[in-house]
């Protein structure tokens, strides 16, 4: 499998700081291309959120690059050692951004999603809000939304047409920083060939449609980089006349 890749972020229409982080990787190996792409939105109402998202970006940009690429390189890597990996290092951001926001007397955190694509497969871990999309032959999302909302929807007690309007949208049930303990979601499956698959932040994602994404970065739509990136900027700034109010971000990868 071969793999391009594009991002785009932006400070939005209202914030005064872009709290959104964002990394992509792509190496050759012995094993052929790895991809790696990941997205992290610092809290939009807690301060230093913008150190948060970065904090944790840089742990597993870190991370791909030392410990990943050794355990290519010397075949020891397995899908058991990486859960392990990942979630030592939410673990280990939980407890430092904690006890940096303790010192400062202040709160701080993050959601973070990630997708790594190795050997035809896929590997996400997920905290909080931001997502994580496949675009095959229709949308699919691959990350469930750990929100008050969206377990209110999962349980029967709010529709999704509630949720949307619901004055606590934005509630998360757990971030990495700011929760006394985190519980990351472990994903795995197969990566589709002629794919596009992208991780974003939550505002990228809330006044555009399906048919929208599908149309702009829909894998029938998408014939190069040029065309991939248009994509990105084109549904970002229609979300932002469309008065979405937070950062906008989304980290896009083509299979091919």
């Amino acid at each position: 499998m071969e793999y391009g890749a594009t991002y785009n972020t932006d400070i939005g229409i209202r914030k005064s700081t872009n709290q959104d982080s964002v990394a992509i990787r792509i190496v050759d190996t012995p094993d052929g291309q790895v991809a790696f792409g990941i997205v992290c939105d610092g809290m939009g109402g807690l301060a230093k959120g913008e150190l948060a998202s970065k904090e944790v970006i840089t742990a597993f940009c870190r991370w791909f690059d030392e410990e990943f690429i050794t355990q290519v390189l010397d075949n020891s890597f397995s899908a058991l050692r990486l859960r392990d990996d990942w979630n030592s290092i939410i673990q280990t951001e939980n407890r430092l951004l904690g006890i940096y926001g303790s010192d400062n007397n202040i709160m701080l955190g993050t959601t973070v999603s990630a997708i790594l694509m190795y050997k035809d497969e896929f590997y996400i871990v997920h905290v909080g809000d931001s997502r994580v999309y496949e675009l095959h032959d229709n949308v699919r999302i691959l990350t469930k939304d750990q929100t008050f909302v969206a377990r209110e929807v999962a349980a029967g007690r709010m529709t999704e047409a509630e949720a949307k309007v619901d004055p606590r949208r934005s509630v998360l049930l757990q971030c990495v920083g700011a929760s006394a303990t985190v519980t990351p979601d472990f994903l795995k499956g197969k990566v589709q060939k002629d794919a596009v698959y992208f991780v974003c932040s939550d505002g990228f994602r809330h006044q555009i449609s399906d048919q929208e994404i599908m149309e702009k970065l829909g894998p029938k739509n998408i014939n190069n980089m040029e065309e991939l990136k248009y994509g990105c900027v084109y549904l970002t700034e229609l979300v932002k006349n469309r008065k979405e109010t937070d950062n906008i971000t989304v980290a896009a990868i083509k299979t091919n």
